[in-house]
């Protein structure tokens, strides 16, 4: 039997009662923003319970709103197979502290796309087994899909090897 967005809310407020939420519906699909600190938890939450079984973490993204307070946002898309239901889990980052719990304890794919979203964004992810550059290399001291990089790159500052 499919689960509802309703169902989902519910359960959640019952038995998180403690993390606080807003969601969001766009194209009838449920986006739950929360803060920062109860990623570990939600997460965990999200993929264990017998109900919900979201296990399938498919990705995680990073927005770079430029002007706003909390500069970064980061986005998880998990996935149900039980129930053939996707969400998307946001919460925001402030550019003073670029850091957020690492989810890789729940989800051991987030490993990679934790280090994806680092090297591109300088968001950096608490607790991470092996946070390291995986594009760039470790002494690029820039994030290239930051605002302020600039679309043709800074000249000089990652030379490309000669054969």
């Amino acid at each position: 039997m499919a689960i509802t967005k309703d169902e989902i809310i519910n359960s959640l407020t019952e038995v998180k009662p403690n993390i606080l939420f807003e969601t969001n519906e766009h194209r009838d699909e449920l986006t739950i923003i929360i803060n920062k600190k109860d990623i570990l938890e939600l997460c965990k939450f999200l993929k264990e319970d017998i109900e919900l079984e979201f296990k399938l973490l498919e990705d995680i993204a990073g927005v770079d709103w430029a002007r706003r307070k909390n500069r970064f946002s980061v986005i998880y898309h998990l996935f149900s197979l039980r129930h053939n239901f996707r969400i998307s889990v946001k919460t925001d980052v402030d550019e003073c502290d670029c850091s957020i719990d690492s989810i890789s304890s729940v989800f051991k794919v987030a490993n990679w796309q934790e280090r994806e979203v680092y090297d591109m964004f300088g968001i950096s992810f608490n607790n991470h087994p092996d946070l390291r550059r995986m594009y760039m290399p470790e002494e690029f001291e820039y994030y290239p899909l930051r605002k302020e990089f600039p679309l043709m790159g800074i000249p000089g500052s990652n030379p490309i090897p000669k054969k």
